[in-house]
């Protein structure tokens, strides 16, 4: 409870003059001294996010909800509105650098949401080209006998049409595996090969997509911030997003084989406690994760 009172009196009274005072020490506004003194990366951007969000005057309010376009504009008002001269190059290229952050990750989300809410449709050809291009990235030399077949539990769907098992994710769990496949070829051929483990074996492709919910709900929740904005100077892009589910899937089966399960049937045990490690990377601000052997 004292938190929650703390937090009140803070961001309506004590911040307020904390600001004040500081400013009439440094001559500086809040965006100049965090701009003038934080490494650029997510620990600049999300301390300029909070002072954007947090101020009373309405530019600064709306700043953090410009699309990628509106941005130079921004911040030249930015700096009218604070009195900053428009010859600080400076305060001008980071704040710009912030804003594209900023804007590119509700932009990132808003792709991902749009693709997640497209529903796997065997009779689009595009989306059954994606598939069947799944099999041959993981099966090369095994040619699939049909488009409906238990041949597909071979690479980890559980019946005979994977179609069924995209409904939580649509099209984003498809375009994940693909992804993964055809970028990481020789890891993900590994990965499906120690899926079938005669004891710690786990469904490669199933798992694939429950991870694709993962990495969606982190994005979501905006738990991503401090990983893209560390990794991506400027707009994060769906190859980011790409990118962290890679790694996702490849730290995954290694935690799966290091944690040695009873059996599948604690699947949702594991899977939560991989959850839990990964948002406390997560937390670090000079978080950086990266796919490695």
């Amino acid at each position: 409870m004292w938190v929650h009172i703390w937090g009140f009196l803070y961001s309506n009274y004590f911040r307020f003059w904390l600001k004040w005072i500081l400013r009439l020490l440094t001559g500086k506004c809040e965006l100049q001294r965090v701009l003038g003194g934080a490494e650029a990366g997510a620990r600049r951007t999300l301390s300029i996010e909070h002072a954007l969000e947090s101020s009373k005057n309405k530019v600064l309010r709306n700043a953090v909800h410009v699309e990628e376009v509106e941005v130079e504009k921004c911040v030249r008002d930015i700096m009218k509105e604070k009195k900053i001269e428009q010859k600080d190059t400076g305060f001008k290229t980071n704040l710009h650098i912030s804003l594209l952050q900023i804007s590119g990750y509700k932009k990132l989300y808003l792709n991902v949401e749009n693709l997640r809410k497209v529903p796997y449709d065997s009779e689009n050809e595009e989306h059954e080209e994606q598939l069947i291009e799944l099999w041959n990235l993981l099966m090369p030399h095994e040619n699939l006998k049909a488009r409906i077949s238990k041949q597909w539990c071979d690479i980890g769907f559980q019946g005979d049409d994977p179609k069924t098992d995209f409904r939580g994710m649509g099209l984003l769990g498809l375009v994940n595996l693909v992804y993964f496949s055809k970028h990481y070829t020789n890891e993900a051929r590994q990965i499906l090969s120690r899926s079938n483990h005669p004891k710690l074996g786990y469904s490669y492709a199933i798992v694939g997509i429950n991870l694709t919910e993962m990495a969606y709900s982190l994005l979501k929740n905006g738990a991503l911030k401090a990983y893209l904005y560390n990794i991506v100077s400027g707009l994060p892009q769906m190859e980011h997003f790409h990118q962290f589910y890679c790694y996702l899937v490849y730290e995954f089966d290694k935690f799966w084989f290091e944690e040695e399960p009873e059996s599948i049937m604690h699947f949702n045990h594991y899977r939560e406690k991989f959850h839990e490690k990964i948002k406390g990377l997560l937390l670090d601000c000079s978080v950086v994760l990266t796919l490695q052997d």
